[in-house]
């Protein structure tokens, strides 16, 4: 299909705690990418994919719940990499269980090779799939699963 017949997506992209930090936050595990450059590829991608991205980082849960709550009417599909609130945040989970919007869940490492208490994510059973392991380019895999997902439903 040509770009003109193709729905042009929007996706809404959150970013959790601590994840302002990277570029200088334990590179060792979280990579030398800053979160700008992450969102850079991610709007790039985006283009390529005929999908806007619209980004927001925040160490508040309530603030992410927020703006889940306000993608209803606004966003096709949200790509999420919650942080710790992954393993902590029934609020996030029941947030994104109550607007059910296609969700992707990302995250820059395996968060299955990491501590035990990393190993479970409240947000896994209310998302489409999750993508973990492979640094900034998570957001991206996450962002083409995603967008795969959504046309698949509506049809282009």
């Amino acid at each position: 299909m040509s770009g003109d017949t193709r729905k042009r997506l929007s996706i809404l992209v959150l970013h959790g705690p601590n994840l302002n930090l990277l570029g200088q936050r334990e590179p060792g595990i979280y990579g030398s990418v800053t979160l700008d450059e992450i969102n850079y590829l991610l709007e790039q991608e985006g283009q390529m994919l005929e999908a806007s991205v619209t980004a927001l980082q925040s160490n508040h849960e309530g603030i992410l719940v927020d703006r889940i709550h306000g993608a209803l009417g606004h966003h096709d599909g949200i790509l999420i990499n919650a942080g710790a609130y992954t393993h902590t945040s029934v609020a996030i989970r029941d947030a994104i269980a109550a607007v059910a919007l296609p969700t992707v869940e990302v995250h820059l490492s395996n968060i299955y090779q990491r501590e035990a208490f990393r190993h479970h994510s409240f947000i896994a059973p209310v998302v489409v799939g999750q993508i973990s392991g492979f640094g900034a380019n998570s957001y991206r895999l996450g962002l083409q699963a995603l967008v795969l997902t959504l046309r698949k439903s509506i049809g282009n």
